[in-house]
């Protein structure tokens, strides 16, 4: 347990690229998060591994203020996790739209449905659980704003598969794109497949000419695609 907390602090650390005391006065004068997403946030915390793979209040607020100024219709959230995130985007939907998230482990589906069922986004919100290079071709929908924010290795493949159903205007965000500063590092191991993953779809975005494209150091990372 002592190596687990080691190891999440020196991760913390790394995540970090901000001055504490910035990021605290910025936080401060942020829109607090609901008292779901509060508990939410906590319970993930207490119960599930790897808590800091959640989005958190500060980049949930981001994404909120994103799809609100978008006002979507369709989202696809590839990767649910604990379903933060997936609240957050739903805030910003259109009376009739919908959020699609897919989420491979099923282990998880229990603890996120539970906190889907007491929001009222429930009857938006459509799970999906399985591969999502398998799920994404079958889902006949356009979308307006794509979270990606699953297996490291597959993001420029996501992207290939999203971006024909992608609206022009519509948005794609893509978390940890940055991983804890090792896409900076000049020789990268080829055992390293989520760096390497992860360099290479940045590469990608940047030269796709069918978006514009923002790296924002928050967190770990968000790469903002617009589509042209």
């Amino acid at each position: 347990m002592l190596d687990l907390m080691k190891s999440e602090n020196k991760l913390k650390t790394e995540m970090d690229f901000i001055d504490d005391d910035i990021m605290q006065y910025a936080e401060s004068h942020t829109q607090d998060e609901s008292e779901l997403l509060k508990k939410l946030h906590n319970e993930t915390h207490q119960k599930i591994l790897q808590p800091r793979m959640i989005s958190g209040p500060f980049q949930g607020r981001f994404l909120s203020f994103l799809s609100q100024l978008t006002q979507p219709e369709n989202i696809l959230e590839i990767g649910t996790y604990t379903g933060y995130a997936t609240l957050c985007l739903a805030e910003g939907l259109i009376k009739n739209g919908a959020i699609h998230t897919i989420e491979i482990n099923e282990e998880l589906f229990d603890f996120y449905k539970k906190y889907f069922d007491k929001s009222i986004y429930k009857n938006q919100i459509f799970s999906y659980q399985g591969e999502a290079k398998k799920i994404i071709p079958i889902l006949d929908f356009n979308f307006d704003l794509v979270f990606i924010d699953a297996d490291k290795t597959n993001y420029s493949h996501y992207f290939d598969l999203i971006l024909p159903k992608l609206k022009p205007g519509g948005i794609i965000i893509a978390d940890n794109v940055l991983w804890s500063r090792k896409v900076l590092h000049k020789n990268i191991p080829d055992n390293d497949a989520e760096t390497l993953g992860l360099k290479n779809f940045n590469d990608k975005v940047k030269a796709e000419k069918k978006v514009e494209t923002l790296l924002l150091p928050i967190r770990d990372g968000l790469m903002i695609c617009r589509k042209i």
